[in-house]
């Protein structure tokens, strides 16, 4: 607890600050605006800050620790959609677009473009934050229930400052999670 004290018109007011906890779950609209806050360019943080494969996977390689540009956030169709572009120009290019599912944005929805050869469709999990953007695949559609190898899960994480993020793409075969790829991206000035 926190002790607030106050001046008002000379009288003192001394009492306790408790902060407020919202206990009910992010709108969709809320979700979809956060999301917006990470348009512009990233690069690759350098590799001691990188984990798993992130840190000597070939395609990345030559991205780790320079200024290139490795994801890219930006608005497009009148910002209706911010589409997502994974390592441009790299064999392992992919792109997710995520938009609201209607014009009341009742749900955000996003489509994975993947480097394996599929669209994974996701929902966003009202339980995101300010700080976690979480997409989980949409239930509802074949791929998410299949046994076929997809991202199942994408995971955003925004330092506080707003200048870094933590990119984790959950893979699923045979119903099963098998791996991440975790990205760690700096935001380019």
């Amino acid at each position: 607890m926190k002790r607030l004290i106050g001046i008002t018109c000379g009288v003192v007011l001394l009492g306790v600050f408790q902060p407020v906890v919202a206990e009910s779950s992010p709108e969709p609209q809320q979700v979809y605006d956060w999301l917006k806050k990470l348009e512009g360019q990233w690069s690759l943080s350098a590799a001691d800050i990188q984990e798993g494969g992130t840190k000597t996977h070939p395609s990345v390689l030559h991205l780790l620790g320079t200024n290139k540009v490795a994801m890219e956030f930006k608005l497009v169709g009148r910002g209706s959609t911010v589409q997502e572009d994974l390592l441009p120009g790299t064999e392992r290019q992919m792109v997710t677009m995520y938009h609201c599912k209607d014009a009341s944005c009742s749900a955000v929805k996003a489509t994975h473009y993947c480097a394996k050869r599929n669209q994974p469709e996701f929902l966003a999990s009202l339980e995101s934050s300010p700080r976690e953007l979480r997409f989980d695949c949409d239930m509802s559609t074949e791929l998410c229930e299949s046994w076929d190898g997809h991202i199942h899960r994408i995971t955003h994480q925004l330092s506080e400052d707003g200048m870094h993020l933590r990119a984790v793409y959950s893979n699923y075969l045979n119903g099963e999670h098998t791996s991440d790829m975790v990205f760690h991206f700096d935001r380019k000035k």
